[in-house]
């Protein structure tokens, strides 16, 4: 963005910060839906790793920090205005997982009471920014418990068996889609429905991932993805 340019957007920020006050969602800062700093928080750093399942994932961001509270105002305090933001580094993921060739993207679906919660699903969100389509293919096939709490064994127990697909997928092929890796249970629990039903999975792309719950001993090389490290 050129010099004139910034001083037009940063003058309409300043006008629209006097119609609708807001708090920057990374750090607080005032009058910002998202400060200059935490955008700089968002620039997509590509890693590919790889879930319990030997599912290929890329991630975007570390999921620590400004990151962390970034995406928790979208999930959990209602700070939609932050969506467009987050899809960015999204979407470099995405492009990276469909270098294997084409596939249809499936997003992991929400709960039911997550929905009602928030009354929008988060993932559908950040995806619908970046232009790409999504197959809805997957379904919630019966209650599971919070996960927020819960060990990586207890994570894939709590969610095994809880998707299953509309109908036959067979001769299909898929990229799965998520907010966040924290084990890597959900999307090899999805992966799972889409190869029940005769579909194949061939990546997954996450925005971000948890360093503490999957650290980067369970990384493959960045071959296995068709390029090195780092953004598109």
């Amino acid at each position: 963005m050129g010099a004139r340019a910034t001083r037009w957007w940063g003058a309409l920020l300043d006008a629209w910060a006097l119609l609708l006050p807001v708090d920057c969602a990374g750090c607080g800062a005032e009058d910002r839906g998202l400060c200059g700093d935490c955008v700089r928080e968002l620039a997509a750093d590509l890693t590919p790793r790889i879930t319990a399942g030997g599912l290929a994932v890329v991630t975007a961001l570390r999921y620590e920090g400004r990151v962390r509270r970034i995406i928790l105002a979208l999930k959990e305090h209602q700070r939609t205005d932050v969506a467009t933001a987050l899809s960015r580094p999204l979407e470099a993921a995405i492009r990276r997982s469909l270098a294997h060739g084409l596939a249809e993207l499936v997003t992991v679906p929400t709960s039911r009471a997550s929905y009602r919660r928030r009354g929008y699903d988060p993932v559908a969100m950040l995806v619908r920014p970046t232009g790409f389509a999504r197959s809805r293919v997957l379904v919630p096939a019966r209650r599971t418990a919070a996960q927020k709490s819960l060990d990586s064994a207890a994570r894939a127990q709590n969610l095994s068996g809880a998707l299953v697909a509309r109908g036959s997928l067979a001769g299909r092929r898929f990229v799965l889609v998520d907010d966040i890796l924290t084990t890597g249970a959900t999307l090899d629990e999805a992966a799972r429905a889409i190869r029940t039903a005769g579909g194949e999975v061939v990546g997954a792309a996450t925005l971000a991932f948890t360093p503490r719950l999957f650290p980067a001993r369970d990384k493959p090389t960045a071959e296995d993805y068709g390029g090195a490290k780092g953004a598109e």
